[in-house]
C-alpha cells in the first residue's frame, strides 16, 4: 500500500517513513532498558490487588533513590573540585527527584486501611527504614546516624557501602571546605574528618552564612549553593511529612513491620535537620 493510500484509509504505517520495524538480532527499547528483567521482578506474596501497587512504589521509589545518589556524589565532587555551576546543576535535579518521590506517595495513599491489611502480614519484618539506599542517601547529605547500620550488617557488601560512605566528607561538609576556600572562616573541626554523627549547628558556622546572605553579591557561588541545599531540604521534609501522614492514614498508630513505633518514630523524624544553620540564619537576617 502506497504512502498516500495510507493516509487516506487512516492507517499510519511508520515504515513507509523508515522506521525500524524488525529487531531480530538488533537492540530494541527492551532490550536498552531490561524491561524483561525489571517487569518480572513484581512478585506479590498474597492475592490482595494491592500489593502490586505497594511493591511497584517501593521499587520505583529505590530507582529514583538510585539516581539521586548518582547525582549527589556528582555534586559532592564538582563541589570539591570549584565546579559551581555542575554542582547547580546536579542538586536541582536532586530536588526534582525528591518532587517525584514525594508525588508518589499520592499514588499509595489511594490504598485505604482494609485494602493494606489484606497482604500486610505476607510483609513479614521487612520495613522502609532498612532501606539501603534511603540510609546512603541521609549519610550523603550529613544525618549520620551509625546506630542505622545495625538492620545492614547481615548483608556484607551493604556494609561496606555504609562504611565506604560514612569515610567520605558528607556534602554539607564538601560545602564548608569550599566556603574555606573563598576566604570565609571555617573551624578545622567542622571539616577536618568526615563526620559520624548527625550535624548540629555551630556559632560560627552560622556567622559565615550570615556573611554570605547579608552580601550575596559578594559570595555568589556560597549563597547560590546556600539556597539549593535548602531546597534540596525543604523537599527531604515534605517526603518525610508525606511518608508520615500516608502511614497514619493506612495503619493508624500500629507499631511498624519492622518493629519501629510507625508513626510514632516518623515523626520524630520530622525533627531531624540537616543544615541547620541554613534553615536558622533567616532569623538573624
Amino acid at each position: 500500500m502506497s504512502k498516500k493510500n495510507d493516509t487516506q484509509s487512516g492507517a499510519y504505517n511508520p515504515e513507509a517513513e523508515g522506521a525500524e520495524m524488525a529487531f531480530s538480532g538488533k537492540m530494541s527499547y527492551g532490550d536498552y532498558l531490561g524491561l524483561e528483567r525489571i517487569l518480572s521482578s513484581q512478585a506479590p506474596l498474597s492475592d490482595a490487588p494491592d500489593e502490586l501497587l505497594f511493591i511497584i512504589q517501593h521499587q520505583t521509589s529505590e530507582l529514583w533513590m538510585k539516581l539521586m545518589l548518582h547525582e549527589l556524589e556528582g555534586a559532592r565532587t564538582a563541589i570539591s573540585e570549584d565546579h559551581m555551576p555542575e554542582a547547580m546543576k546536579l542538586l536541582a535535579r536532586v530536588s526534582r527527584i525528591m518532587e517525584q518521590l514525594n508525588s508518589a506517595w499520592d499514588v499509595l495513599r489511594t490504598m485505604t486501611p482494609s485494602d493494606y491489611t489484606q497482604f500486610r502480614d505476607s510483609l513479614g519484618l521487612s520495613s522502609g527504614f532498612q532501606s539501603l539506599q534511603y540510609r546512603l542517601i541521609e549519610y550523603a547529605l550529613g544525618n549520620r546516624n551509625t546506630a542505622m547500620i545495625r538492620p545492614h550488617e547481615h548483608v556484607p557488601e551493604s556494609l561496606d557501602l555504609l562504611k565506604e560512605e560514612l569515610a567520605k566528607p558528607s556534602i554539607y561538609q564538601v560545602v564548608l571546605e569550599f566556603a574555606r576556600r573563598q576566604g570565609l572562616d571555617v573551624p578545622e573541626a567542622v571539616t577536618a574528618t568526615p563526620a559520624d554523627r548527625p550535624h548540629t549547628e555551630v556559632p560560627e558556622i552560622m556567622a559565615l552564612w550570615q556573611k554570605v546572605y547579608q552580601d550575596p553579591g559578594k559570595h555568589w557561588a556560597l549563597y547560590e549553593v546556600g539556597e539549593k541545599l535548602v531546597d534540596l531540604e525543604d523537599y527531604f521534609r515534605r517526603w518525610r511529612f508525606n511518608h508520615v501522614t500516608t502511614v497514619e492514614r493506612v495503619i493508624g498508630f500500629k507499631r511498624g513491620t519492622g518493629g519501629t513505633g510507625g508513626v510514632t518514630y516518623l515523626k520524630r523524624m520530622l525533627e531531624v535537620e540537616l543544615f541547620p544553620e541554613l534553615w536558622h540564619v533567616r532569623t538573624e537576617l
